[in-house]
């Protein structure tokens, strides 16, 4: 009895070790799968923010065309402030935090009321010299990068999320194998 108790439990561990090896063979492939599946949402999280950005660029000239013409100090400093935005915009794939930060400073100084963050002082003494429109204008066009940004950094997170689930889920099965 005893020696049929080790023949059984001799059989477990050798079709459990069989099975631990098969994954073990499999993981260079299922690992390369999921570094492809992280370069193509990578590539399509880059894509997408760059698609945003170009669409907001061009909901912004249509704007600055309608616009009324102000007095030259005016239109200066809109096309600064401008200016400003877009080198923000343009380094949104290099540092998405810092760029997030920086625009959250400069929507601070399009505020009337108590800003929740710190505020660009150089922008709002940009900003405080236009028309109520203007300002208006530009603190929609900071309030859709924002959203934007925040919507962006969800989805890459719903993306990592789910791509980490399926590890979980293979470390499980592999612990269960030896339990």
């Amino acid at each position: 009895m005893a020696q049929a108790k080790i023949n059984e439990k001799a059989n477990e561990g050798r079709e459990a070790t069989t099975a631990v090896e098969q994954e073990k063979e499999s993981l260079p492939e299922m690992i390369h799968s999921i570094q492809n599946k992280r370069e193509e949402v990578n590539l399509m999280a880059n894509h997408l923010m760059g698609r945003t950005l170009t669409i907001e660029v061009s909901v912004e000239t249509i704007e600055v065309s309608v616009e009324t013409i102000g007095n030259p100090q005016q239109q200066e400093s809109l096309k600064h402030a401008t200016r400003i935005i877009d080198e923000v915009v343009s380094k949104f794939l290099d540092d998405l935090g810092d760029a997030r930060s920086h625009l959250m400073s400069l929507y601070s100084a399009c505020l009337s009321e108590v800003p929740p963050g710190p505020v660009d002082q150089k922008f709002q003494s940009i900003v405080i010299g236009w028309a109520l429109e203007d300002q208006k204008k530009m603190k929609r066009r900071l309030e859709t990068l924002l959203r934007n940004i925040e919507n962006s950094d969800k989805a890459i997170k719903l993306l990592e999320h789910s791509k980490g689930a399926g590890s979980k889920t293979l470390q499980q099965n592999t612990e269960g194998k030896f339990n």
